[in-house]
This record gives structure tokens, sequence and C-alpha cells, in this order.
């Protein structure tokens, strides 16, 4: 099975947090924040979304940086996380 997002979607998984700041300094575990960057998994077709024409900015493979408190946490494939977010909720691709 895989996951197969519907119109302007993506599906995301959430890359590693950091663990060391770069000044080598170790964060506890709750100290740490769920990190905003992530890969591209998935991406919908885009298409005709509420009236208007989407064009998909966005590929397999691209790692990018999301808003904080969008999109859907799913477990999927042997407990695998992963995040469903609109297309408008990725602020930026890092190249």
């Amino acid at each position: 099975m895989k996951l197969v997002p519907l119109g302007d979607r993506v599906v995301l998984k959430q890359l590693e947090a950091e663990t060391t700041t770069k000044s080598g300094i170790v964060l506890p575990g709750h100290e740490k924040e769920k990190p905003q960057q992530a890969e591209v998994i998935a991406v919908g077709p885009g298409g005709m979304v509420d009236g208007k024409e989407v064009k998909m900015e966005v590929k397999v493979g691209d790692q990018v940086i999301y808003s904080k408190y969008s999109g859907t946490e799913v477990k999927f494939d042997d407990d695998e996380k992963y995040v469903i977010v609109k297309q408008s909720d990725i602020l930026a691709i890092i190249e």
C-alpha cells in the first residue's frame, strides 16, 4: 500500500530533529521542537481546487519547510509517521 494524495495535497516525511546545536550543546528530549523540515514523499495531481487552477510546484524528493501548525499527521506502513499538507502550507523548497 502507498499514500496517494488528492488535489493539491502533499505527503511529507519529517526530517529527524537535531539533538545537538551547531556549537555542540546536547539538547534534552523535552527541549527539542518538532522539525518543520520534511522530504516530499508523494504529490497530488493539482488541477481544479475550489474553482481555481492549481499547478503543483513541488516534486517527490524535494526537501521543504512547511508551516508549523499545518497538516494532518498519520501513521502508515509499519507505524511510519507522515504529514499531509496543502501545497499552500509549504513555505520554501530547500536547494
